[in-house]
Order: structure tokens, then C-alpha cells, then sequence
């Protein structure tokens, strides 16, 4: 006797009891079997077809509908792959799991799995997409509760670099007040209100070239707002979360105030924090008059790495490789340093939990004017 002759019997037995669509009962034998279509099996097994579904109550009748949806949401995006998973009632759930326990039907897939997977192919055939189980360009999530459906773009990440040839304009932007930067109705779900720093101005480019919600940026080093970031520039990375485009062409801007270069596509973020150099020019005051042997005395920190002492207790070493001075007039003189990234400037001139600080080599107290970064160069 064949295994469909085998399974006559068992579905009939169901059937006879519990009225199930092709679907379903087509579902419970097919692997047994070896097919690819639940329906064409139900349909051969199925003598009650014509009622309501014990188990999915007619869902498979309207996944249509939920096409239409699937293909309405995605429209603004481009996209070549998919994938999606479901939330269904827990009644069907329960029902299916009756079913297959009381005739001790093992090894079937679940009635979700049925569901995403019809759905999948009828979306993939309908907008000629790929289905991608493992990295998904965009993923929907059908609720067959509320009948609704919702869609996630796969975030992109760029880097780049940033020049800074105007002051009075800070690196970082100030969050929207009603959401702390997550991301409401306020902002348009974009975590910032404004457009008046580095950032904004990065974000609002990105916005416009790939759509998305929120920019999550990580920098390579900072600045003050009064701060000139000059050379190549200064490097970020920044992920765009929901994108709706993932091919935009990316070139060179220039807005004036602020240059954006290099800017790609990248797979990733570091890893880990990426180390790196930065030549610095400070401007440095003194109370006291200051003379050029006095300044001489600097080359000396060229020796020993600078100690940083955080508030968190934390102690931290900061190697500086090269530094010129150059006396501008009896209390003010220019020093150029190339050191490791993250040397808190003001704090190194004026000596704040800093060993040593230019204030204690010179031993008169000094004050930090402005910095700018002339370099920034990732080792």
C-alpha cells in the first residue's frame, strides 16, 4: 500500500469531524509524502472544502488582502530581497496543535509557518523580489489580529569625513525635547528638530538621499563649537535606521561652512574604537610675560606619555609625538601637537587632573583660546 493510500483514511477520519480547508489538511500529509503544495494535496483529500475551516476560521481564502498590504507599505521602497514573519490568533494556534496531537501527527509544519510561507511566495511572484531568510533588505511583520502590517528596512551604514571651515557650530545636535531623540511625530521620527550642527547637517543630507527615520553617528574624536576641523577631516560612521532607498549615488558637498567627503557604504561599524592621531594648533594665553626658552621646556612632554585622570577614576595615557611653539606677542603663543586622539585639550593646557599640563611645565597659569584640528588621521 502507498503512503497516500496509507493517509486516505486518517483524513477522512479528520474531515469527517472537523471540516478543513485545502490548506490545512493538505498541510498535515505533505511532507509525509514529499509535496511541495499543501492545497493540491488538500484539495485531492479534502471532502468538506465547501465549510469554515476548523482550524484557520478561512484565513488562507483571504491572504489577499494581506498582499495588498504587504505590496501598499513597500511601494516607497527600494528594495531586492525580503522575508516576513506573522502574529496570529492564539485560538488557531491552539486549534492546530488539537488537531495534530489527538491524531498524533508528527514532524508537520505550524499553521504560522504555512501562513508566512504562502504569503511569501504570492508576495515574491506579485513584486518579483527575492525572499532572503538570513539578511533581509526589508522584512514585514503581518498581525492577522488587527489585520495590519508593518514594515522594517535593514539599517545602511556610511562613513565619511567632515571638514569644518566656520566656527560658532557644534559637532553633536540637540535632541528633540518630546522623545529624547528616539524618534516621534514631533521630530517626524527623526530624533532631532533642528539642523544647525554637523550632525543635523549630515542627517538632513542622508534623509533626503536615502529617506529612514533616525541617524545614529559615531565619531572619530571631537571638538569644541568654536573649533575649526581643517586637512582631510575629521571621520564618522553613521547608521540610517528604515531606509526607504539603498542605492543613492553619494558624492562630495559642500554647504559652505561645512565639506562632506568620502562618503560610502560600509558593511559594519568598528568593531571596536578605532585608534587614531591628530594635529592640533591651540592658541594659549599667560598671565605673566612668556619667553621663547621658557617654551623650549615643551619639548619635554614629548618624552613621557600625558597622564588623564577621568572623575570615574579611570587613568588613561595619551602619547604626544611631536609639538612646535610659536610666541605670537609677550602673553600669547601658538603651540602645534601632533598627539593621540582624545587628549582633552583645555584640560591639558590649563593642568586639570592632567600630568603634566602646560601650565605646571611652564609654571605660570595659562589659558586655552581657540583649537583647531588641522588633521585627523585614523592609525
Amino acid at each position: 500500500m502507498s503512503n497516500y493510500q496509507q493517509i486516505i483514511p486518517i483524513a477522512n477520519k479528520i474531515t469527517n469531524k472537523y471540516p478543513l480547508c485545502d490548506n490545512c489538511l493538505g498541510r498535515l500529509f505533505s511532507k509525509q509524502l514529499h509535496l511541495s503544495s499543501n492545497k493540491l494535496l488538500g484539495k485531492k483529500l479534502n471532502q468538506n472544502s465547501t465549510e469554515k475551516c476548523y482550524v484557520c476560521k478561512n484565513l488562507f481564502k483571504n491572504l489577499n488582502y494581506f498582499l495588498k498590504l504587504m505590496l501598499e507599505k513597500s511601494t516607497d521602497y527600494s528594495f531586492k530581497t525580503f522575508n516576513l514573519g506573522s502574529l496570529i490568533k492564539p485560538s488557531i494556534v491552539d486549534r492546530d496543535d488539537f488537531i495534530r496531537s489527538q491524531y498524533k501527527l508528527r514532524g508537520i509544519d505550524s499553521i504560522k509557518t504555512d501562513i508566512t510561507k504562502e504569503l511569501g511566495k504570492l508576495y515574491s511572484k506579485k513584486a518579483k523580489k527575492t525572499i532572503d531568510f538570513l539578511d533581509p533588505d526589508i522584512t514585514f511583520t503581518l498581525n492577522f489580529k488587527d489585520e495590519s502590517c508593518e514594515l522594517r528596512s535593514k539599517s545602511i551604514i556610511l562613513s565619511g569625513r567632515y571638514v569644518k571651515s566656520e566656527r560658532g557650530f557644534s559637532q553633536k545636535q540637540k535632541s528633540c525635547e518630546n522623545c529624547s531623540g528616539k524618534g516621534c511625530r514631533v521630530c517626524n521620527f527623526h530624533g532631532i528638530v533642528e539642523y544647525d550642527s554637523v550632525e543635523g547637517v549630515i542627517s538632513k543630507l542622508i534623509f533626503q538621499k536615502f529617506g529612514g527615520t533616525t541617524a545614529k553617528f559615531t565619531w572619530i574624536g571631537g571638538e569644541d563649537k568654536s573649533s575649526l576641523v581643517l586637512g582631510n577631516g575629521r571621520p564618522f560612521f553613521v547608521k540610517i535606521q528604515n531606509p526607504r532607498k539603498r542605492n543613492a549615488r553619494l558624492a562630495n558637498f559642500n554647504t559652505g561652512s561645512l565639506k562632506i567627503n568620502h562618503l560610502k557604504s560600509v558593511h559594519e561599524f568598528p568593531k571596536k574604537p578605532l585608534k587614531f592621531n591628530s594635529i592640533i594648533s591651540v592658541k594659549i594665553s599667560t598671565e605673566s610675560q612668556i619667553d621663547s626658552k621658557s617654551l623650549k621646556k615643551l619639548k619635554d612632554l614629548t618624552i613621557n606619555p600625558v597622564i588623564v585622570y577621568e572623575k570615574s577614576g579611570k587613568r588613561l595615557e595619551k602619547k604626544i609625538f611631536d609639538i612646535i611653539s610659536k610666541k605670537n606677542s609677550k602673553n600669547l603663543f601658538t603651540l602645534t601637537i601632533k598627539t593621540e586622539g582624545g587628549l582633552p585639550i583645555k584640560r591639558f593646557v590649563v593642568g586639570d587632573n592632567i600630568v603634566p599640563g602646560i601650565s605646571t611645565i611652564l609654571d605660570k597659569p595659562c589659558k586655552c583660546g581657540e583649537f583647531d584640528f588641522l588633521e585627523v588621521e585614523i592609525q
